[in-house]
């Protein structure tokens, strides 16, 4: 089977390449480079330049083809804009949720031919073939399971999609790593959004914005309790980064019209918790759902699943009610639905 792999120059999609290697795929590997525009180098190295030399070395090493894909305008036009737009309107984005759907099993299907069958990845998930459709089944390890992040992915994205650590976990693919050598199997893991590498994302949002000031608010007693360089650099459910003593403290609201941040501590935190919301735009993977009120949802990345119904509304909207109450509930963040065994979809919380 000919195959594009996207290599990103760490370990996870290593090992995918030397699996599917294993498994006698025809291969070639691919390196996106979606770094920002040379003008915002400002910020920090660029991580482009490590990551291929790491992907070079690991190709060299498995004898496979390797090509560099220049995907910054398309990244800059999807996904960059983006998530300036949300930050600046006061919302939560997760550009990584739109870099899987728009670019990594989007555009760059655009950048190949039709002549590679499948488009293969480090993510941890798995695919399985139901009836005509194809489903997006939770990777047995539940730190590591990525398909949150894969679940605006549609049938035709799908089908061509191969994730070949689905059924491994991270010790695994660490050990597999050790075992072939491959140049970065020290390598650690990389954090935070895609593009911005090592930099901080509060200095990329800053690059953009700028600093506003404004008063930090207790939505409790209306008591001023000090001072912040702007409301886009805090998300509902925050704790740290305040910079108040007492607490700890909460970010439960803010105002972008007059730029106040709302905070509140401990004390009244069964308060702020929310069971209920609005999302727009379900994305269903596969089908939707018979029974809409035994279901699971995932608020963000990781292990936790909480139990929750969606009712309908009239606008196609809906409304997400959860078994038990979440913090950090915030405008512009992705709800992630599943059953017991498969994402069904996602969709964007308003």
């Amino acid at each position: 089977m000919k195959t594009a792999v996207l290599l990103s120059g760490g370990v996870d999609s290593s090992v995918a390449l030397s699996i599917l290697k294993g498994k006698g795929h025809d291969l070639t590997a691919f390196y996106l480079k979606i770094w920002l525009q040379d003008e915002f180098t400002s910020l920090g190295d660029c991580p482009w330049e490590e990551d291929i030399k790491y992907a070079t070395a690991v190709c060299k090493q498995l004898d496979v083809p390797f090509e560099v894909v220049t995907m910054q305008n398309e990244y800059w036009d999807s996904i960059v804009s983006y998530t300036i737009a949300e930050v600046k309107s006061g919302r939560t984005p997760n550009p990584d949720v739109f870099c899987n759907s728009m670019i990594k099993f989007g555009k760059f299907f655009d950048k190949i031919d039709d002549s590679f069958e499948k488009v293969a990845s480090g993510h941890y998930a798995l695919t399985e073939k139901a009836g005509g459709n194809y489903r997006l089944k939770i990777s047995p390890d539940p730190v590591k399971d990525q398909t949150y992040f894969l679940s605006y992915l549609k049938q035709k994205q799908l089908k061509r999609a191969l994730f070949p650590l689905g059924d491994f976990n991270k010790n695994e693919v660490r050990k597999i790593a050790n075992s072939l050598k491959l140049a970065n199997m020290e390598r650690k893991d990389s954090q935070g959004i895609c593009f911005l590498g090592q930099i901080k994302f509060k200095d990329f949002v800053k690059f953009h914005l700028g600093t506003l000031k404004g008063d930090i608010i207790n939505a409790d007693t209306g008591k001023k309790m000090g001072i912040h360089d702007g409301f886009y650099f805090y998300t509902i459910g925050q704790r740290s980064g305040l910079g108040l003593s007492g607490g700890p403290w909460y970010v439960t609201a803010k105002d972008q019209a007059n730029n106040i941040v709302y905070i509140s501590d401990t004390k009244t935190e069964e308060a702020i918790l929310k069971t209920d919301f609005e999302v727009a735009g379900i994305n269903w993977i596969d089908y939707v759902p018979s029974n809409l009120e035994r279901l699971r949802v995932k608020l963000r990345h990781g292990k936790q699943f909480i139990n929750c119904t969606i009712q309908y509304l009239d606008n196609g909207n809906a409304i997400v009610k959860l078994e038990k109450g979440d913090r950090g509930i915030a405008p512009g963040q992705f709800a992630v639905f599943y059953d017991d065994k498969y994402c069904l979809g996602g969709s964007v919380i308003v």
